[in-house]
């Protein structure tokens, strides 16, 4: 415990779901943490859990598609916590659908919050990663699915991240910085809401993971995340890590 004592992250879409317990992680292991999203009530319910564990938190308000948002969002970390040394991409909007039915919008939508919001808090922060910090940002097993139907914007998306991620590594790896990528099943709001109103397709969901079970947001996903911000991994860099209980071959 206390592996991120003194350290600063920024984790985004860190209302709920998959952010929140990275950001649960990461107060658990010492670290301050500022939580950014669209919308502040969700994000000041982690904050207020994390000080009940006796935290440091900062709820910000950004929307991740406006480059503006972005930089108001770093400079108010930087203002209240004075560095930042994780940097966590948790927030996407998810553009679900055939090729023929995604909207021009939807896609432009997932590529604006994923990919395209990525890189530009990737830069934002990489003056004040160097020296050690680390980057972890989030793909998803959608691309390596058997059956991609319905899946591509979405997955194109998710890819896209993950060629960053590993440029990224590549060209900041000698200022210090690791950047990796974590491809997450989690049991988020969402999906646990899917799951109860489809019983029968959850149950041949969770009989296609070899673990039979869809991962904790905390426990499971949020604590390897603190991880790979240790120093316990400190020479693990440009991988991807499916967090999936065994379900997708990545190759």
């Amino acid at each position: 415990m206390n592996r991120l004592t003194g350290k600063t992250a920024l984790v985004t879409g860190g209302g709920q779901g998959v952010g929140q317990g990275i950001a649960l992680a990461l107060c658990a292991e010492g670290a301050r943490v500022a939580v950014a999203g669209r919308t502040l009530a969700p994000l000041e319910a982690t904050c207020a859990q994390i000080r009940a564990r006796g935290g440091e938190a900062l709820a910000v308000v950004c929307d991740v598609t406006q480059a503006q948002a972005i930089e108001q969002c770093v400079a108010q970390v930087l203002e209240a916590f004075g560095t930042i040394d994780i940097l966590v991409n948790n927030a996407q909007i998810v553009p679900l659908g055939r090729l023929l039915e995604v909207s021009d919008e939807a896609f432009a939508q997932g590529m604006d919050s994923g990919p395209l919001a990525t890189l530009r808090l990737m830069r934002a922060c990489q003056p004040y990663l160097r020296g050690g910090g680390v980057v972890v940002n989030l793909a998803s097993s959608a691309a390596v699915r058997w059956d991609a139907c319905g899946y591509g914007a979405y997955a194109a998306a998710k890819e896209a991240i993950r060629c960053l991620s590993r440029a990224a590594a590549c060209e900041w790896g000698p200022d210090g910085i690791r950047v990796n990528v974590i491809a997450p099943h989690a049991l988020s709001p969402g999906l646990e809401g899917w799951m109860q109103a489809h019983p029968q397709e959850a149950e041949a969901f969770l009989q296609g993971i070899p673990l039979r079970r869809v991962g904790d947001c905390e426990s499971d996903i949020g604590r390897t995340v603190a991880w790979l911000a240790s120093d316990e991994a400190g020479y693990l860099t440009g991988a991807t890590l499916p967090l999936d209980g065994g379900q997708a071959f990545w190759g």
